[in-house]
């Protein structure tokens, strides 16, 4: 398995990473709802070469057609993601693979996919999307690593600088966040404190 950084934050724009990624960011997913294909490739091509310039792996949420094609080599997909990707095309192309799991059945059919991290969350409560599962809890994080082995584990969910210790001493090979960075009155302030909490959990 690859390294990975232990810091993940997931931004919705290239903006995001163009700011941020100059502070030490090493791993960072580019998540993109509502954008006509034509944007969507203008800003996964823009993530790509400033990810390149700053040494940062690119994750690329869901739009795994867009990612071979544009030269990106690691895909994101939740379980819906899963039931429409080209699981055999995605392989071909030489992506590396993360995977969303929630409960039981989606750990197994994550595991049956051999990604290259599985992400478990909400570890807490979330307000980035409503979702039907409630938080998961540090426990769940413990029992997940038990069964994934040697898999990456990344925490999602509610995670801010000051949970993140407990998510590794549960299992959490990664963390993950959104909010807590672009929600924060300086965001910069905010990376420079995830870097500098994270850095010593590299496994």
């Amino acid at each position: 398995m690859m390294a990975l950084d232990p810091f993940y934050p997931i931004f919705d724009s290239a903006d995001w990473l163009e700011r941020l990624l100059p502070l030490g960011i090493r791993l960072v997913q580019l998540r993109i709802k509502d954008k006509d294909e034509a944007g969507l490739r203008a800003e996964i091509r823009r993530a790509r070469d400033l990810c390149a310039r700053h040494q940062c792996q690119l994750i690329v949420n869901d739009y795994w057609r867009l990612a071979i094609e544009e030269g990106c080599d690691f895909i994101h997909l939740g379980q819906e993601d899963l039931d429409e990707a080209d699981l055999e095309a995605i392989r071909k192309a030489g992506l590396k693979l993360g995977v969303s799991s929630h409960d039981e059945a989606e750990l197994d059919r994550a595991l049956a996919v051999r990604p290259d991290y599985i992400a478990l969350g909400p570890i807490y409560p979330t307000i980035l999307k409503k979702m039907k599962w409630g938080e998961q809890g540090l426990e769940r994080l413990t029992t997940w690593k038990a069964r994934i082995g040697d898999i990456p584990l990344v925490a999602i969910g509610g995670m801010t600088v000051e949970r993140a210790p407990g998510a590794f001493a549960a299992g959490a090979d990664i963390v993950s966040v959104v909010t807590d960075i672009t929600l924060n009155p300086d965001p910069e302030a905010r990376v420079t404190e995830w870097v500098a909490a994270t850095r010593g959990y590299s496994r």
